[in-house]
């Protein structure tokens, strides 16, 4: 006679599956409250890719973990992917520009890529200039200027 599962007989065999354990991350997520900041590290850059609305205690949790992860991982630039998402307001402008501010105090350039046309209007009706922030186009492009070296704000790191 089998068990429900008609694995083997009742009470015997393998025990019924719960919800899955993940192991560690992959790429690293960063962030809380449920929500995650994919983080991966391709060679001697990190890309971080937002995705959808990045709350203050947020963007300050993702702030204190990319500057963390580039003093631990010893990394030389970071790509932050915004083209997921529709609105920076003045705080998250703020917080980008500081965190290319400690990244450049911790030897890694960082790029923005992906900004959408309404968000860089935005970004210029606030009167954010995002100094040390330099952008890109896309993600590529983001990654060639940090792997050729190349400086998009006339050569100052």
């Amino acid at each position: 006679m089998t068990g429900p599962s008609g694995n083997g007989p009742a009470g015997i065999g393998p025990p019924v599956a719960g919800p899955p354990v993940a192991g560690p991350p992959v790429a690293g997520p960063l962030g809380g409250h449920g929500f995650t900041v994919p983080v991966l590290r391709l060679g001697d850059i990190l890309l971080v890719t937002l995705q959808g609305e990045l709350h203050d205690g947020m963007a300050e949790q993702l702030q204190q973990d990319i500057t963390e992860r580039i003093s631990h991982t010893r990394v030389t630039g970071v790509v932050i992917d915004i083209s997921g998402v529709d609105i920076v307001d003045s705080f998250l402008g703020r917080v980008l520009a500081e965190i290319a501010a400690g990244a450049g105090l911790l030897a890694a350039r960082t790029v923005l890529a992906g900004m959408r046309p309404a968000v860089a209007i935005t970004l210029v009706e606030l009167g954010l200039t995002l100094p040390g922030l330099r952008t890109a186009l896309d993600v590529e492009r983001a990654m060639e200027m940090l792997t050729a070296g190349e400086h998009q704000d006339g050569g100052s790191p």
